[in-house]
């Protein structure tokens, strides 16, 4: 499985936000820190705000913080959250054509393997990820 930039660059968010809780951060903060496109982050900041997992406030006050706790805001969320409802193949979608799809045990042999998959991604949340603290701090550019 390979996940897309787009669900990369919410982990590099979240990450750099559990790590900076003195104060808000703001897009171009993060942009700078993991010399990202700032106008990618802003797709992803805005689905993560909706999702409730950030606070963005605008303003001279404004910024960006995490929603809740990093220890309450699991991987799996995440990616369930970012990526195309994890649909490893086709019969596995709505829109499923496939004609041997009724004999085929791909469809769940893949889905135990995406349960598992989810299982283990659900037992780390986003503090797990930061955990190394000043090291990752130094190497994302906030310190």
């Amino acid at each position: 499985m390979h996940f897309t930039v787009f669900t990369d660059y919410a982990f590099r968010v979240l990450i750099y936000l559990a790590l900076n809780t003195e104060r808000r951060a703001t897009i171009h903060d993060i942009a700078e820190g993991y010399d990202v496109s700032k106008n990618h982050l802003m797709k992803v900041v805005n689905l993560l705000a909706k999702a409730g997992f950030v606070s963005a406030n605008r303003g001279p006050n404004g910024g960006l913080e995490l929603a809740m706790q990093a220890d309450k805001i699991m991987v799996g969320e995440i990616v369930r959250l970012t990526e195309d409802n994890s649909k490893l193949v086709e019969c596995m979608g709505s829109g499923n054509q496939c004609v041997i799809t009724p004999a085929c045990g791909l469809k769940s042999v893949l889905s135990e393997a995406l349960q598992s998959f989810f299982k283990v991604l659900d037992k780390y949340s986003i503090k797990d990820l930061a955990k190394r603290g000043t090291t990752l701090k130094k190497l994302c550019g906030s310190a």
